[in-house]
């Protein structure tokens, strides 16, 4: 099966109509039919499928018990309202590269697999990358057993639900140990490639990035009848709180979003008693991000101390920089070099990936393949085909030189 064909079939699964969109949900409906493609497309081509104890899906040519094998893929959810190629355009090209290599006659000398990491975007749970933080040991059983979603459903009865066994959670340290390298191919999320005139590109690293939840605390009154002196307003100091963002990431060279926002009681003629806000910051290096933090909760504390507002801020979720592994990414370099006539320029990212996740235990690098727009998290998210087919084959130059030499 070509990648047209594969990606024209999972196109339609958990799209909006909507919105245009995705709404491809940790361990829902779309989830399910995004896990059967994926098993298909295993079966299809003989690899051997398994579902490993955090729900991250396994496909296999060779035996993974031989280790230092090599691993490709992604993930298949998305964020509220997503486009169709942050992820599942890595597992896509995946299968598509193997068949190249197959096509090309190709033997493997290491075991070859393909992996959908589960619940990458963290958009039902409010944590990024739980499959892969599972499996390398960087979120505990407990913390994920409290994860909730909008509903009051927690983690695992949403996977009990979808007919998974959460008892089986935790640190994957013997699956780990089975992979000798994984390379991860992703759509660019920016614009880096298309100002250089580049189809593809290496990744140096992933800016340090988190999420803080700011909980602006007011007093509900009456819209119509409460004068403005006597208001203790919190979207008034929320709202001066995302200005202030933005003036201390323009001063740092760095990024800082609110992008999700929940108020109480939220009427329209009823003064809020609860604004809560969730900041995503990334920068360069840690000191810049800690710089943009800091000063942003300072000036919220400043505004909400003006408007008789409390303020608890609690940080969600933090990653450090990653560096990727140098003689992998040296070595995915050389290969291309030598294989292909496209250039591939090295660049840093500020979006985090399970790739990101796995590199404290096993050597990672990533791809990244053309946007031209640079939008991303969104239905305008784009990559043309023909740079997507230049991005299975520069995947299969490096599974070939990694794996068949």
């Amino acid at each position: 099966m070509s990648f047209h064909s594969m990606w024209a079939e999972l196109l339609p699964v958990g799209r909006s109509s909507a919105s245009g969109g995705y709404r491809r949900y940790a361990w829902t409906g779309a989830d399910a039919d995004c896990r059967a493609w994926f098993r298909e497309q295993a079966e299809a081509r003989g690899l051997a499928h398994e579902t490993d104890r955090n729900g991250n899906q396994w496909a296999w040519l060779g035996d993974p018990a031989a280790g230092n094998a090599v691993v490709t893929g992604s993930h298949l959810d998305s964020v509220p309202d997503g486009g169709a190629f942050d992820g599942p355009l890595g597992v896509v090209s995946a299968f598509a590269a193997l068949d190249e290599l197959r096509g090309r006659g190709a033997r493997p000398t290491r075991p070859l697999g393909i992996v959908n990491f589960g619940d990458e975007e963290g958009a039902r749970f409010g944590l990024a990358c739980v499959g892969s933080r599972l499996t390398a040991g960087a979120l505990t059983v407990e913390q994920a057993h409290r994860l909730t979603d909008g509903d009051g459903v927690t983690l695992p009865r949403a996977m009990e639900a979808a007919g998974y066994d959460p008892g089986t959670l935790g640190p994957d340290p013997e699956r780990l140990a089975r992979i000798g390298a994984f390379v991860e191919l992703h759509v660019e999320q920016g614009r880096a490639l298309d100002l250089s005139g580049d189809r593809i590109g290496i990744a140096s690293a992933i800016w340090p990035h988190g999420r803080w939840r700011f909980d602006f605390r007011g007093e509900a009154n009456h819209a119509g009848t409460t004068r403005l002196a006597d208001r203790h307003d919190p979207m008034l100091s929320y709202a001066e709180t995302v200005l202030a963002a933005r003036r201390e990431a323009e001063l740092a060279g760095a990024v800082a979003t609110f992008g999700k926002i929940g108020v109480e009681p939220n009427g329209v003629n009823a003064i809020p008693s609860l604004v809560r806000g969730w900041l995503d910051s990334r920068a360069a290096d840690q000191e810049s991000l800690d710089t943009v933090v800091t000063g942003i909760e300072k000036a919220a504390r400043e505004y909400a101390a003006a408007h008789g507002v409390d303020l608890d801020v609690v940080r969600e979720s933090f990653t450090p920089v990653v560096e990727f592994d140098h003689a992998l990414r040296d070595e995915l370099a050389r290969i291309l070099g030598t294989r292909t006539e496209l250039k591939a320029p090295v660049l840093g990212t500020g979006a985090g990936h399970d790739a990101g996740i796995l590199s404290d235990r096993i050597p990672t690098a990533m791809l990244f393949v053309r946007n031209p727009t640079g939008v991303s998290h969104s239905p305008a998210e784009y990559a043309a085909e023909d740079d997507c087919v230049a991005g299975v084959t520069a995947l299969a130059d490096v599974l070939e030189g990694l794996a068949c030499t």
